[in-house]
């Protein structure tokens, strides 16, 4: 019931995400935003990101991931309505800032309670649970689809996927993880700043984030501007590219198995690239459908393969640890839902949405040597740890980093 419940988290959190992204063009007529405005007002939930998630990190690191990850996802439910009352840019940034706090609260202690059950249950399933995120993405933004078409208003739609994500989240409530805790334990704690490892994971996830919050900020605007697609229509670009992103997460177990954590990352980065580029390339609106398909596949493994490498290279002896090093990277990573939002719309101001896409389409790309590079430091890592004698995890091989044991203390919440 754990896994259970922490995939819930995951679907839930991707379920608001894509219920208010996918609206983002009824939003902007509804404030009377062009593409420089909405881009500042989109910073403020990136701005609430990137402020919160070192705070959660620190929080879920000392006193456990439960009591965050549940009061955080409420919060980021009922800040959905909140959207809808926004009649300037401004208010809709504030709003927007408000709604990425707790979203970022609830990234941070969702993904530490996903490395509990990981340990737990000994196997690579990040993957599967960062594809809870997908699906939820793509059940919101089918549901924007469908509620653009019939001409619903931004508020009553909110209301009503606020009212489904409380069920949500009140079927699982008492079955979810919480972990111990720094204040359980006296083992020295290592800085993560100096880790060349971890900023190079974090570079890949800056990329993605970019990327994905490009996909998901700018996908539907852009066929709607560029590609002459109305709304409904528009909304079904960024379901294709959750669509695509969580049926590779699901697999994600296997392939992880198989490629590699670093070759993964590296692959994934190419695909994206190409899928970005075929979108703003070729002026068909069949190409921006299977470009951002192409997208979505290509990111989906870099944020659960880079939170994987990341929780590993803090574990301590005792199988704990790691809520520093993920809140490191998380941090890193929203810096690009940060930067993504104005520097889409300052390009597309200046030239064209086509070509400020396709600018990220090469953002992507450095993934590629960045992941290679973090393989050849965790190398570098591992053969001093095994000149000094010091038990380091890090994964080199196609064996996905699961290996450690945890307690049943661990499911205890």
């Amino acid at each position: 019931m754990p896994r259970l419940a922490v995939f819930v988290v995951f679907v839930l959190n991707g379920f608001v995400f894509g219920t208010w992204a996918a609206r983002v063009p009824a939003l902007a007529a509804q404030v009377g935003a062009n593409e420089a405005t909405l881009g500042l007002a989109l910073l403020g939930a990136s701005t609430g990101l990137a402020i919160t998630a070192p705070i959660a990190a620190r929080l879920c690191a000392t006193y456990g991931s439960r009591p965050f990850m549940l009061g955080s996802s409420v919060l980021s439910t009922i800040a959905l309505p909140a959207l809808a009352l926004a009649n300037a840019p401004l208010q809709l940034g504030i709003a927007l800032f408000f709604l990425g706090s707790t979203v970022a609260t609830v990234d941070v202690s969702m993904n530490v309670a996903a490395v509990v059950v990981v340990r737990a249950l000994q196997r690579p399933l990040m993957p599967q649970f960062h594809a809870g995120f997908s699906f939820g993405g793509l059940i919101g933004s089918l549901g924007a689809a469908g509620a653009a078409q019939l001409q619903w208003s931004p508020m009553r739609h909110f209301l009503v996927a606020a009212a489904i994500g409380l069920v949500m989240l009140l079927s699982i409530a008492r079955f979810a993880p919480g972990g111990v805790g720094d204040r359980h334990t006296t083992e020295a704690r290592t800085p993560v700043l100096k880790s060349p490892v971890l900023w190079l994971l974090a570079l890949v996830a800056l990329c993605s984030a970019i990327a994905e919050g490009a996909s998901a900020d700018w996908s539907a605007l852009f066929l709607v501007e560029e590609r002459g697609m109305n709304d409904a229509a528009a909304a079904y670009a960024y379901a294709g590219f959750s669509v695509t992103m969580a049926v590779a997460r699901l697999f994600g177990e296997p392939i992880q198995r198989r490629l590699g954590p670093h070759r993964l990352l590296a692959a994934g980065g190419a695909v994206a690239a190409t899928g970005l580029a075929l979108a703003v390339l070729i002026p068909a609106p069949a190409a921006g459908y299977l470009g951002f398909g192409l997208a979505g596949l290509g990111l989906a493994f870099a944020f659960p393969v880079v939170m994987d490498l990341a929780s590993e290279s803090g574990k301590r002896a005792d199988g704990t640890g790691g809520e520093r090093e993920l809140g490191l990277v998380t941090t890193i990573a929203y810096l690009g839902f940060l930067i993504g939002p104005p520097l889409v719309g300052g390009l597309a101001h200046a030239t064209s949405l086509e070509v400020a896409l396709g600018i990220v389409s090469g953002i992507i790309a450095l993934m590629i040597p960045a992941a290679w590079l973090a393989r050849q430091a965790a190398g570098r890592r591992a053969r001093a740890a095994d000149a000094s004698g010091v038990n380091v995890a890090v994964t080199l091989s196609s064996e996905a980093p699961c290996s450690a044991s945890a307690t049943s203390k661990d499911f205890s919440g």
